[in-house]
């Protein structure tokens, strides 16, 4: 069971995060050093609701943009 969106097919993406060491040269230093890269997740508000899916009512997994806009009906 996948963290994906079953509408608009959002799901968990990759990044990274830097950590930076030293003053910035507009600041007076002599630079910022990146001294660490660490891989992160961003990932999408996902909710469990009862919906109207074809005719018949069953549990979708849809995230809340979707959700917000109307793309489905509550029965």
């Amino acid at each position: 069971m996948a963290r994906e969106c079953e509408f608009c097919g959002k799901k968990t993406t990759f990044g990274k995060r830097y950590a930076r060491r030293g003053l910035a040269k507009r600041d007076g230093g002599v630079g910022q050093r990146i001294t660490g890269k660490t891989r992160r997740t961003f990932k999408p508000n996902i909710q469990k609701v009862r919906a109207k899916v074809g005719g018949s009512v069953r549990r979708v997994k849809i995230c809340t943009k979707c959700l917000r806009s109307n793309k489905i009906q509550k029965p």
